[in-house]
């Protein structure tokens, strides 16, 4: 018999593993899982040849993410027939409830699939199948209730005690042609401000100094809200309601820094421009996906905005905010994009100057509008020469904003020890930089000041000038992904 690790509960020793897959959302799905199981007595480990449990929550967006998930299942089966009989395999996230019952087909050594909006289902559905073999749990929308769309009472195991993610809406209602989330996730569901300032504040109390606000269109935020009150005979304006949302969670007391992910150009207004300019605690960075800077692609795309439109709002938010940083999202080769398209992105991405962006070269993602133009695929060979161009161009504004910022003394949040050098810290600065500085080891979560001293485009050096101030919480491990 395998030597469990983990605490013991009626002479029974429990623990877990977690792979966590995509994004921020599953990033926060994740804690909510990892807290029912630390609440029902189980302790994380990474060992998956003792483990009772190991969840994979998967994500359907990135490249290769089905090819991912059958690979780590392939391997999780061996372990399983070979060292851990007793193991639980529970697949949870987009892919499941993408593939639904295809995960359950290709790989019958699963024992829990359950969709997006099941999370506070985990802990009854590996005890169901404990109990009477494989189960599979998808949500419906039609069904759908708040405990499902915002699990915000559930137990929470975070990545660290000084920063959270809090998640303001789920779904999105915008139909881009490459993104399948509106499938996964379902139609736009805000949660009320006076919920979300609640949670934050409670944060806050728990010693919480950033906060990351989620949603997939999060300025969209409340449009939804908005449009029930009207109907519902109240007096009410439809329309976004993110700035005020920055401006309440920005006031709570302990709340240093607010960020948020991810906005979309078409829904930016001054209004919100106007909240991060002059709430302190909202931080000077802004993610902006561009995608494409050719106006016919943006127009395939279904994005909803043109080159030039992108430019002027962009150009609003720098003159409002003092000293905003501005990164991005760019696809090469939508179907269909020719030299002269990619031209027109390359111009764009110039004239923008981002601080630094994700460029991913287009991959089809099955059941997305984009997956269906096979005919208007691009020469592989051609989008190789293109992204490295485009890199080029990325790489260049980015080392010339971070050079801007050599002798500036700015404030940090400690991450960690750098992965390379033990005697390096890592911070991040307001702006979402991260900047590496020798120093003796301080608590993650410490804020300091570090004056820069060189740049490279992808981080900054610097020297430690003060810590300003110690954390006191207890650092937690890391979620595994």
């Amino acid at each position: 018999m395998s030597e469990r690790a983990g605490p013991s509960l009626g002479g029974v020793s429990k623990s877990y593993v977690m792979r966590t897959y995509g994004c921020q959302m599953n990033e926060h799905d994740s804690e909510r899982i990892a807290g029912m199981l630390e609440a029902d007595g189980y302790e994380q480990t990474t060992d998956e040849t003792v483990a009772d449990v190991v969840v994979l929550n998967t994500c359907c967006i990135r490249e290769n993410a089905d090819n991912k998930l059958y690979g780590a299942l392939g391997n999780l089966k061996v372990t399983k027939e070979q060292q851990n009989p007793d193991m639980q395999i529970v697949v949870a996230g987009c892919l499941a409830q993408k593939d639904r019952d295809l995960i359950q087909q290709k790989a019958g050594h699963v024992d829990v699939v359950f969709g997006t909006h099941n999370v506070h289902r985990a802990m009854d559905l590996m005890a169901q199948a404990r109990e009477g073999g494989p189960v599979t749990e998808i949500w419906e929308e039609a069904a759908l209730d708040e405990a499902e769309a915002f699990p915000s009472a559930l137990p929470v195991k975070r990545e660290t005690d000084y920063s959270a993610w809090l998640t303001i809406q789920i779904g999105c209602d915008n139909s881009c042609a490459f993104c399948i989330v509106p499938s996964v996730r379902g139609k736009e569901i805000s949660r009320s401000i006076d919920e979300i300032v609640a949670e934050a504040e409670l944060l806050a109390k728990q010693g919480v100094v950033e906060i990351t606000l989620l949603g997939q269109n999060v300025n969209s935020y409340g449009r939804d809200l908005a449009l029930a009150a009207r109907q519902a005979g109240e007096d009410v304006r439809i329309r976004p309601m993110f700035a005020d949302l920055l401006r309440r969670v920005g006031a709570i007391d302990g709340i240093r820094r607010v960020r948020y992910t991810s906005p979309h150009p078409k829904d930016m207004t001054p209004d919100v421009f106007a909240a991060m300019a002059e709430t302190e605690a909202v931080v000077p960075h802004l993610h902006f996906p561009l995608q494409s800077g050719s106006d016919r692609i943006l127009s395939a795309m279904h994005r909803g905005y043109t080159g030039e439109r992108y430019l002027e709002k962009l150009a609003a938010a720098r003159a409002a905010i003092p000293d905003l940083a501005v990164t991005t999202d760019i696809i090469v080769g939508f179907p269909g994009e020719t030299d002269d398209d990619f031209e027109r992105t390359m111009e764009v991405a110039a004239a923008a100057e981002f601080d630094s962006a994700y460029t991913f070269v287009f991959s089809p993602r099955p059941g997305t509008e984009a997956a269906e133009m096979v005919e208007d695929f691009c020469d592989p060979e051609a989008l190789k020469d293109r992204y490295a161009r485009l890199r080029t161009v990325i790489e260049r504004s980015g080392i010339a904003k971070h050079s801007e910022r050599v002798g500036r003394v700015e404030e940090v949040i400690v991450e960690g020890p750098s992965k390379k050098n033990p005697d390096v810290l890592t911070g991040r600065t307001r702006q979402n930089k991260l900047l590496h500085f020798p120093s003796e080891p301080l608590k993650i979560g410490t804020f300091a000041d570090v004056r820069v001293v060189s740049a490279s485009h992808q981080y900054m050096m610097g020297e430690l000038e003060q810590v300003t101030q110690r954390a006191t919480h207890r650092t937690k491990i890391p979620l595994l992904g």
